[in-house]
């Protein structure tokens, strides 16, 4: 039996995946995973200019922002994902052109609280997605471009079909298409019950993310991840407890290059112990006992929940996606997701498409360089942000 036969063969019987090969996204190459031992939690405030928390009605609506000029691009996560997981991409973007990034906690996810958690309808969400628009600007909004990744994909061209928002223009989809989202639905359940219910730390979801290739990108998963987990004992989002470190810890913690490059040639005695393993028992943490329960994490959404919303997020996208009017284009991982209408779109011309093969399902994350070098080049492509100096345009994959 090959190496890589029994590597396919552990990962079907519990054990971790290998680690996706080097060089795959920023922050993941090979000097890098040399030092990948610091799994310490990030800051958004090394990406993001500031967060504010939008009120409408009896909800209030977590967002951050950087950029203080130029065209507002609206991010929107995935299933699961946070705000946080445009972290990367939106602090590039702003030094590639002139634009505002703000990047939203969608209701039931990240430090987003609503009287109704549970409701994920594809109707709710993009009118929250409207709603949040019209707190921030009033009647007259400035340019907006929806950006979207997977369930938040679907919910920005839901957004946009509906009119919902007047100044809308361009929309960009990443690594969602219809057809491939329905078959995958009856899997779901079963990859779902696959992940880990619990963490022992915000250190070792950290490093599940990335071993597990949920995120490919160390430097991603060190911010994203935060926004993505809760307290086990008092319910509060990992992003909180964050927040409320002192200078001094949060300081510490946005210098993780520095802590690694004194720990490179040695193990720190702060290394956690799952580096020591590679079983994924030590993540699930099967029986803690009281001292492990209050330090334990879980997951900030039980997606399982969720389960009766997701044919209405991708159920006629394509068709959706198509019918906007505004400049399209469509970012996908694998130019086998294109299914039979978005081919015969994509060859009709009606919208651009780019394939970054190189990346898993959170293209946004694994490569972020190459996703806001891509969305840089559609905005000064369409004539609606300035490039800053030294920008070179990307030439179109497709």
């Amino acid at each position: 039996m090959s190496a890589l036969e029994r590597q396919a063969l552990k990962s079907k019987i519990g054990g971790l995946p290998p680690m996706p090969p080097a060089g795959v996204g920023r922050g993941v190459a090979k000097r890098n995973m040399m030092r990948k031992k610091d799994y310490t939690a990030v800051h958004w405030d090394k990406y993001f200019d500031q967060k504010h928390d939008v009120q409408v009605g009896e909800n209030i609506f977590r967002l951050y922002e950087c950029g203080t000029s130029g065209p507002v691009l609206l991010f929107l996560h995935g299933g699961g994902f946070s705000a946080l997981s445009w972290s990367l991409v939106s602090s590039t973007l702003c030094q590639l052109v002139t634009c505002r990034c703000a990047a939203l906690d969608l209701r039931g996810h990240g430090d987003t609280s609503s009287t109704d958690d549970g409701d994920l309808s594809a109707e709710t969400l993009s009118s929250d997605v409207c709603d949040v628009v019209k707190s921030l600007y009033g009647d007259e909004p400035p340019p907006i471009i929806l950006i979207g990744h997977s369930m938040g994909g679907a919910i920005a061209v839901h957004t946009a079909e509906r009119n919902l928002i007047p100044s809308l223009i361009g929309l960009v989809v990443i690594d969602v298409v219809e057809g491939t989202a329905m078959d995958s639905l009856n899997s779901m359940q079963s990859f779902l019950r696959g992940r880990p219910s619990t963490f022992k730390s915000l250190e070792h979801a950290i490093e599940w993310s990335v071993r597990s290739g949920q995120i490919r990108n160390l430097e991603s998963a060190k911010v994203s991840m935060v926004g993505q987990i809760k307290r086990l004992d008092t319910q509060e989002t990992a992003t909180s407890e964050l927040d409320q470190s002192t200078d001094s810890e949060a300081s510490g913690s946005r210098v993780g290059d520095t802590i690694q490059e004194e720990d490179e040639d040695g193990e720190s005695a702060s290394t956690p112990e799952s580096q020591q393993s590679s079983s994924s028992d030590h993540f699930k943490s099967p029986k803690p006992t009281t001292t492990e329960q209050t330090s334990a994490y879980t997951w900030r959404i039980d997606l399982g929940k969720t389960e009766k919303f997701w044919k209405g997020w991708f159920q006629g996208l394509s068709q959706r996606f198509l019918s906007c009017e505004v400049p399209k284009m469509l970012v996908l991982a694998g130019v086998d997701r294109l299914d039979k209408d978005l081919t015969i779109g994509q060859m009709q011309g009606k919208f651009q498409m780019q394939v970054l093969p190189q990346s898993g399902h959170a293209v946004h994350e694994d490569v972020p360089d190459k996703v806001a070098d891509i969305l840089a080049t559609f905005m000064v492509r369409y004539k609606v942000a300035e490039p800053r100096d030294d920008f070179q345009r990307s030439f179109p994959a497709c």
